[in-house]
């Protein structure tokens, strides 16, 4: 009987094998939050294929509609590395409409110490859904008639240096003290900022154009906004209402800041911003050519305040214009009255998105031809158009202003 040869040991002398260098990619927080929704919610797919084998069409897109919030709700979740359901993602599993506070709000991961826009504001109020997976997977794509639009509403710009936030924040302030100086002794200004604190949110956004009334007796500025239109025809009522938020939303900012005290304290303590940073040389030049020398944030605040408290309440009318933009000829005027009750409560049920008080909210039915439009069509489960190729925005035929 022949013995089996014993084991040797490796000989010292003889050639190592040669490792492979592997590539290492970091990967970001929100990213792996993402990553780990979208493992959790296959996962929970793939456990339960058997019985929803079964299961008729209607069980089936149940499911499936519950796995898009799933993904939805733990993406939103605190960034602590944990892929486990907590009690109330449970439950929201089991009743998809409960009201629930979401830990990590879109407020406080995407615009914290930024502030929300009006443009933020009138794009979630044109889809919540898409604005929703803007914010996780990425801004929609431009397209040529954005391009054009934004074209539209440039105006002369200088350069300045900035060298801090401080710096940044005190040219916006800049910018209005300059436009309100040229609306009072010229009668129009154009792309004039605001920062104001509205609803309980700061807001900030930049107004078209600013006028005066051409009849002497009058004093209220008037807000106007021009849209482009790339076919000549006029916009349908979800984009003229979207306009309208924009203009009341500005009206609102601006009567704000004319009738009560910029609560500075509370503007440094949020952004977390010194009052006392020393500007940049660009800057302090910027101001003491303007005629309001200034060497600290704090000092320009106090001439934005100063400003604020001399300008009149704009008019109750706002004028939306708007042109064809190959050769901007006027296509139409929409002059509307503005109505504090209806935007406060468009403002408040953003907010409550924002804040993660209530699951993002699908165009209503009567709408879903933006679905055709948009860029997130394909993976959204209220698109009623699942077979149409995806777009490039979801207002394409009209510009918004830059907000």
């Amino acid at each position: 009987m022949t013995k089996s040869p014993p084991n040797t040991p490796p000989n010292s002398n003889s050639q190592q094998e040669t490792i492979p260098t592997i590539p290492i990619e970091f990967v970001s927080e929100e990213e792996m939050a993402l990553i780990e929704a979208a493992y959790a919610a296959t996962r929970s797919s793939l456990s339960s294929s058997i019985s929803s084998s079964i299961c008729s069409p209607t069980s089936r897109f149940q499911t499936h509609f519950r796995t898009i919030h799933s993904i939805t709700l733990l993406s939103k979740r605190g960034l602590n590395g944990s892929s486990e359901l907590d009690i109330e993602d449970s439950d929201y599993l089991k009743n998809p409409q409960k009201r629930i506070r979401v830990a990590q709000s879109f407020l406080h991961r995407f615009r914290r110490k930024r502030a929300l826009s009006v443009t933020d504001i009138t794009a979630t109020e044109w889809c919540e859904k898409q604005m929703e997976f803007s914010l996780l997977f990425g801004k929609r794509k431009v397209s040529k008639a954005m391009k054009a639009g934004k074209a539209r509403h440039v105006v002369k710009k200088v350069k300045v240096h900035i060298e801090s936030v401080e710096d940044r924040w005190a040219l916006k302030f800049i910018n209005f003290i300059t436009c309100a100086n040229q609306l009072l002794f010229e009668g129009i200004t154009r792309e004039l900022p605001l920062v104001g604190f509205v609803e309980g949110i700061w807001l900030v956004g930049v107004i078209d154009e600013l006028r005066m009334p051409e009849n002497g007796s009058d004093r209220n500025p008037i807000l106007v906004d021009t849209k482009t239109r790339v076919r000549d025809t006029l916009p349908a009522e979800p984009q003229s209402r979207n306009g309208r938020l924009q203009l009341m939303c500005y009206k609102y900012l601006w009567d704000t800041l004319v009738a009560n005290s910029f609560p500075s304290g509370q503007f440094f303590d949020f952004f977390s911003l010194n009052r006392n940073y020393m500007l940049s040389k660009d800057i302090r030049e910027r101001t003491a050519s303007s005629g309001f020398p200034a060497k600290t944030l704090d000092d320009v605040i106090q001439y934005y305040i100063n400003t604020c408290s001399m300008l009149p309440t704009s008019h109750d009318r706002l004028l939306l214009r708007y042109e064809l933009q190959k050769d901007q000829s006027v296509l139409g005027k929409d002059e509307f009255a503005y109505d504090p009750d209806w935007l406060k409560r468009q403002i408040q049920s953003n907010v409550e998105f924002w804040l993660g008080e209530r699951e993002a909210s699908y165009t209503p039915q009567e709408e879903r031809w933006k679905c055709r439009h948009c860029q997130f069509a394909s993976i959204c489960s209220g698109n009623p158009f699942p077979n149409i190729p995806r777009g490039s925005s979801s207002s394409s035929d009209h510009s918004s202003s830059s907000s």
